[in-house]
C-alpha cells in the first residue's frame, strides 16, 4: 500500500484522490494534494459533466479536520469546463461548498459542536479562532437556508422574546404542527411581523393558514387578521390564565394593604396557594381556604371564581362554552371586585378569539413556550448575544424547520 492510499484510508477520505502530501508549519500542518475522484468536471449549476477547457494556474486551499495533532489542508487547482447549458464555468468541488475555504467535514463538526456547547469551547476543540468559527457558522447556515421556502404551513404561533437588556426583542413565528421555528425577525412592532407575511409567504400560502395562535397583543392580532383571511385566531390559553392570576393577585394585594398586623399574619403565604389548580391542592391547602372563607370573603370569592373559570378549558362544544363564559362573566361582575371586573372587560373584548380555543380542539402556544425554553438555554449558554444575527443562527440551528447538519452530504458527516 502506498503512502497516499494509507493516508486516504486513515482519514476516511471519500469523493477525492490523494496524489501527494507534505508537512509544513514545523510538522503541525499536513497538506494533501487531491483531485476529484470519478465525479470531477461537473457543472456547479446542473451537475452535468462538461468539456475541460483549462486548469487554473493557482492552487486553492481548503482547511479540513485536525487529526493526531495535525491540521489538514487540501490543495487543488480547479479546472474550467464548458457546460452545454451554462457555458464556461469552474467545475464543481465535491468536498466543499461553493466559494468555501473549509471542507464539508469541518462544517459538519462546526454545526454539531455548536448544538452541544458554547462557540468558545467548540472553537478550541477545532483549533479555530473564535471569530473564524463564528464566521464559518454564519456562512454555513446562510448557504444551507438560502432559497429555502416554507411549505405546508397550516398552524402558526407568534411570540416575542428578549435577546438583550433594555427591552430589545425579536419576534418568532412557529409552525405548531411540526414544533419548529420558521422565522425570526428583529423587534416586535407591526412592521416586523408584516415583514414576515409580505416577504416570506406568498398570497397562496397566507390563504392556506387555518389556525393562528398569539397573546393578546393588538399588533399580532391585527397582522393575523389583515394577512391571513382564512385563519381562525386563537388567543393563547397561557396568557389568558396569566391575566386572571394577575387579577386574583391584585385582590390579594388590596386586602393586604388594608389589613392590620394580626390580619396580615393570616394572609401571609397565600399567593401560590391561590394560584394552584384545585386538583393539586392538599388537605392542608383546603383547610386554609376554609378558614379564609370565614376570615376574608373577598379573597375567597376571587379564588372561587378563578377555580370556576378553569372549567372553561374542558368544554368540547362551543355553544356550551359560550353559555358558561357568559354566566361566569355575570358572576364576576357581581362580585364587586374591580380587578376581576377589569378581567371581564378583557374577556368580552376578545370573546370570539377565546371561544375558538374550543373549536380548535385546544390549540395553544405551549409548543412555542417549550421552544422558547430551549432558546433560553442556548442564550444562557452563550451568556447572551451581541447581535440579532448570532441569536438567529443558533435558533435556526437548534429548533429551526430544517435539520441543518443533515444537509451536509452524508459521506462527509464524520465525527
Amino acid at each position: 500500500m502506498t503512502a497516499t492510499k494509507a493516508i486516504s484510508k486513515l482519514l476516511k477520505l471519500t469523493g477525492l484522490k490523494v496524489t501527494g502530501f507534505s508537512f509544513k508549519g514545523r510538522g503541525r500542518e499536513l497538506y494533501l494534494c487531491v483531485k476529484p475522484y470519478k465525479n470531477g468536471s461537473q457543472c456547479p449549476e446542473c451537475g452535468r459533466r462538461g468539456k475541460i477547457k483549462r486548469t487554473l494556474p493557482d492552487a486553492r486551499q481548503w482547511r479540513d479536520l485536525c487529526v493526531g495533532g495535525w491540521t489538514i489542508f487540501f490543495l487543488y487547482c480547479p479546472r474550467e469546463i464548458l457546460c452545454p447549458t451554462h457555458g464556461r464555468l469552474q467545475e464543481d468541488i465535491p468536498w466543499a461548498g461553493p466559494f468555501a475555504r473549509i471542507t464539508y467535514r469541518l462544517e459538519y463538526l462546526v454545526l454539531i459542536y455548536s448544538q452541544l456547547m458554547t462557540q468558545k469551547a467548540a472553537a478550541e476543540l477545532l483549533h479555530l479562532a473564535r471569530s473564524t468559527f463564528s464566521d464559518v457558522l454564519h456562512r454555513t447556515i446562510t448557504r444551507i437556508r438560502d432559497g429555502h421556502r416554507l411549505r405546508g404551513l397550516r398552524s402558526i404561533g407568534i411570540d416575542e422574546i428578549s435577546y438583550q437588556k433594555r427591552h430589545k426583542y425579536v419576534t418568532i413565528v412557529y409552525d405548531l404542527e411540526r414544533s419548529c421555528v420558521v422565522w425570526v425577525g428583529k423587534g416586535k412592532g407591526r412592521e416586523t411581523i408584516d415583514g414576515f407575511f409580505n416577504t416570506v409567504l406568498s398570497g397562496y400560502q397566507k390563504k392556506q393558514i387555518q389556525w393562528a395562535c398569539c397573546d393578546m397583543s393588538e399588533t399580532y392580532i391585527g397582522a393575523i387578521k389583515d394577512h391571513c383571511p382564512n385563519a381562525k385566531l386563537v388567543l393563547d390559553r397561557f396568557h389568558i390564565v396569566k391575566a386572571l392570576h394577575e387579577a386574583l393577585d391584585e385582590v390579594r394585594k388590596e386586602q393586604w394593604r388594608e389589613a392590620t398586623g394580626a390580619e396580615r399574619k393570616a394572609l401571609k403565604g397565600l399567593r401560590w396557594l391561590l394560584f394552584k389548580h384545585p386538583s393539586k391542592r392538599t388537605k392542608d391547602d383546603k383547610r386554609i381556604l376554609d378558614v379564609l372563607r370565614r376570615g376574608n370573603r373577598r379573597i375567597h370569592r376571587a379564588c372561587v371564581l378563578k377555580d370556576e373559570f378553569d372549567l372553561f378549558w374542558d368544554y368540547k362544544a362551543p355553544w356550551a362554552a359560550k353559555r358558561f363564559l357568559k354566566r361566569w362573566c355575570t358572576a364576576a361582575l357581581r362580585s364587586r371586585l374591580e380587578p376581576l371586573r377589569s378581567f371581564v372587560r378583557t374577556i368580552k373584548k376578545h370573546h370570539d378569539n377565546i371561544i375558538t380555543f374550543i373549536e380548535s380542539g385546544g390549540l395553544t402556544n405551549a409548543i412555542a413556550e417549550g421552544l422558547n425554553r430551549i432558546i433560553g438555554i442556548v442564550k444562557n449558554r452563550a451568556s447572551g448575544f451581541r447581535s440579532v444575527q448570532a441569536l438567529t443562527d443558533l435558533i435556526y440551528l437548534t429548533v429551526g424547520d430544517i435539520d441543518i447538519p443533515a444537509q451536509i452530504p452524508a459521506r462527509f458527516r464524520t465525527l
